[in-house]
């Protein structure tokens, strides 16, 4: 492959590198139906080892033993260990992988080892033993490069870190004088493609024996060429973008084994030769199972970290709810506590806003108007009432004095009465990156030109102001707990001043009651004497007189006091306050009239009220109509005689229907006597309705009044 070859950049992302159609030459591919094991396409010198006529064939045949069998046993799919093999006088390697309906058989060279197995596996956990003596993660990444570069024999051995935007960093190197360092140099993200990141996670380890390589292109038996997926194959051969990219470095071989921790792609441990190296089978095992060692060491060191984080911001979060137990005003509670909430952040300045006033600060700060700018800036960008970055000084729409200040920014908001806003600061950290070349130099060309890979990797420094030190996750839930904290100790507190409000009412209704009931007791005595004087006075006229109708009217006369007299008693014998429960009111008031009857009339009635609530001097209104219609009843329903009696309660939206009913002898009086004017002028009074119909037998009253009176409007006449 020519060094000057020129490809399109842009495309890198997009090229199919899985499916590649060749592989590397240092090895042999056979391709193989699963269901048959007929070898039906191969790749590599398969001639010098098996003859012309392979293609075809067996594979079982060509490699002398049951490959199928071995297969169908294997515990993996994606690698399938099939023993080593002497072929043409030479020891391979053989790896199978099952893909749909084929299995790929991949041959390497075996290199003759004088270590046993058992040699490996206590080497193995000599290093495991020397990654978790680690006393920090520095010591732990510089164990681990000293560890890999003597496993696999490279000149260079770096451990890549990569970050946030996918470019990566070098947190540690070991080499010798073949190659400059590297260490603490960043690498963009174009380095390695999305799909190369992707086979990283599929593929732990991966090696280029030979930089300079011409690949092997898969032979088909029918000629015809087949797109056959060789991700899981370590023979793939790789893009020429990256061969162009190691030769450019100056790197005749490479190899990279992922850090995976979390099922998430870390870093790499990225190995460079400056002559062409093989990685046999039995390294790259090693290297893969001592890259997970590693990685749990990685994981197991960043939770002790993560724990005494947690714990140092537990003990800030205890001393602010000690402060909120002191049921103090929130503006004293947060003034004491600023200075806690800054320190427990890690963070240069705190601030509390509400409204038009800074509710207290701690450390450099912006002055109000500066952090309300700030507040009205992130609003807009708040998920679940929070927002924080670590880059908002490299935001344009920053004014430019507040970046010095501002760079790193946390506001959470809680939804008090008067929304409150807690804000953290942090200032910016200038930091100076080292790239391992340009990043930016062709940054400027277009998206279609075509590009060599970069050629150069000498040390690029770059200035990148706007930033400050990260909020990591543990920070983010410390603000959360200490925005619900506030939260509920401002709830606890507005509860129990609603509760000391409403322990000050009911006294003061109970006050009212007291008084109430003084003055009812006296207006009911009042009353009760007036109306006992006219009840006395007309049953003396009774007895001046010989007349039987002045006799009857002045006997139905005391009747109708008695029933307003009894009504009244009523209402006022308990604690009412301007609204009545009218079913309650009614049935107490049944109670007593038939008392008055006596136990003939009681017996035979029946009353069914639904609950309504109504003004007291409506409730008076409806228990006079009751008292006149029952009274009515027991007049002239049967004679005089006891006999069956009901009286229905409902209600519909604003109204209130009453019916009371009998089964006697229906309307027995075609005149309007004073009675029927009376509740006449009752149910007009009320703005109401009053008909009667035929109950079959039977006489049926209803009253439909509505429950709050509303002045009917005057129609206008066309």
């Amino acid at each position: 492959m020519s060094h000057d070859i020129s490809v399109d950049q842009t495309a890198c992302d997009r090229e199919p590198i899985h499916i590649p159609g060749s592989i590397q030459p240092h090895g042999l591919l056979f391709v193989v139906e699963r269901e048959t094991g007929t070898v039906i396409a191969g790749a590599g010198a398969i001639e010098a080892f098996f003859g012309k006529d392979w293609m075809r064939r067996s594979i079982c045949d060509l490699l002398a033993f049951d490959l199928l069998e071995r297969a169908q046993q294997a515990p993996r799919a994606s690698e399938i260990i099939l023993g080593k093999q002497e072929i043409a006088g030479k020891v391979h390697d053989i790896l199978g992988h099952i893909t749909d309906d084929l299995i790929l058989v991949e041959l390497e060279p075996a290199p003759i080892s004088q270590l046993t197995p058992e040699q490996s596996l206590s080497n193995l956990d000599a290093i495991a033993q020397k990654f978790e003596a680690s006393p920090d993660m520095a010591s732990l990444f510089q164990n681990a490069a000293v560890a890999f570069r003597e496993l696999t024999g490279f000149d260079r051995v770096m451990i890549y870190q990569f970050t946030e935007d996918a470019s990566g960093v070098v947190i540690a190197e070991d080499r010798n004088a073949a190659f400059p360092p590297f260490l603490h140099h960043h690498f963009p993200a174009s380095d390695i493609p999305k799909q190369a990141r992707a086979l990283y996670l599929r593929n732990r380890v991966r090696a280029i024996p030979d930089s300079t390589y011409t690949a092997a292109p898969l032979r088909f038996a029918d000629g015809i060429p087949r797109t056959i997926d060789l991700s899981d194959v370590a023979l793939r051969s790789v893009s020429p973008v990256h061969l162009q990219y190691l030769r450019n470095m100056g790197v005749a071989a490479s190899a990279s084994v992922s850090i995976i921790k979390d099922g998430v792609l870390w870093g790499l441990i990225a190995c460079h030769n400056s002559a062409p190296l093989r990685m046999p089978f039995a390294i790259r095992s090693a290297a893969m199972a001592l890259a997970g060692s590693l990685a749990r060491q990685i994981k197991a060191k960043d939770e002790a970290e993560n724990a005494r984080e947690r714990l140092r911001l537990r003990a800030h979060e205890d001393r602010l709810i000690d402060n909120l137990r002191l049921n103090a005003p929130l503006q004293e509670v947060l003034t004491s506590a600023a200075s806690n909430l800054r320190q427990m952040m890690l963070a240069d300045g705190f601030a509390a806003v509400s409204g038009e006033a800074l509710f207290a600060h701690s450390g450099p700060v912006p002055d109000l108007d500066d952090l309300r700018s700030l507040i009205g800036f992130v609003l807009p960008k708040m998920r679940d009432g929070m927002y924080h970055s670590h880059q908002v000084g490299r935001l344009p729409e920053l004014p430019p004095h507040l970046i010095a200040v501002a760079s790193g920014l946390a506001v959470l908001k809680l939804p008090l009465e008067e929304d409150l806003f807690l804000v953290w600061l942090r200032a910016e950290q200038v930091q100076i990156v080292e790239w391992a070349g340009n990043p930016h130099k062709d940054a400027s060309r277009a998206a279609t030109t075509p590009l060599t890979p970069r050629a150069s990797f000498e040390a690029w420094s770059e200035e990148v102001r706007g930033i400050a030190k990260i909020w990591n996750n543990n920070k983010i839930d410390a603000m959360n707990r200490v925005g619900r904290a506030i939260y509920e100790s401002h709830q606890r507190q507005r509860i129990a001043r609603l509760n000391r409000e409403l322990e000050k009412t009911l006294a003061q209704k109970d006050e009212l009651l007291e008084q109430k009931d003084f003055l009812m007791r006296e207006i009911n005595h009042r009353v009760q004497n007036s109306l006992q004087l006219v009840s006395t006075f007309l049953k003396m006229q009774v007895r001046e007189t010989d007349d039987p109708s002045i006799v009857q009217h002045l006997t139905d006369a005391r009747a109708r006091i008695a029933a307003v007299a009894l009504v009244h008693r009523r209402l006022y014998s308990d604690n009412y306050v301007g609204t009545v429960d009218l079913a309650r009111y009614l049935s107490e008031l049944s109670h007593e009239l038939f008392l008055s009857m006596g136990e003939e009339w009681r017996s035979h009635h029946r009353h069914d009220f639904a609950p309504v609530l109504m003004d007291a001097d409506r409730a008076i209104n409806l228990g006079l109509i009751f008292s006149e219609l029952i009274t009515n009843a027991n007049k002239y329903a049967y004679g005089g005689a006891p006999g069956p009696t009901s009286a229905v309660l409902d209600h519909h939206l604003n109204a209130v229907r009453l019916t009371v009913a009998d089964s006697g002898g229906g309307r027995t009086r075609m005149a309007t006597g004073f009675g029927s004017k009376m509740l006449n002028a009752i149910v007009g009074g009320l703005g109401g309705e009053m008909e009667e119909a035929d109950n079959n037998p039977g006489l049926k009253t209803i009253v439909t009044v509505p429950i709050q009176f509303t002045p009917r409007k005057e129609s206008l006449g066309g």
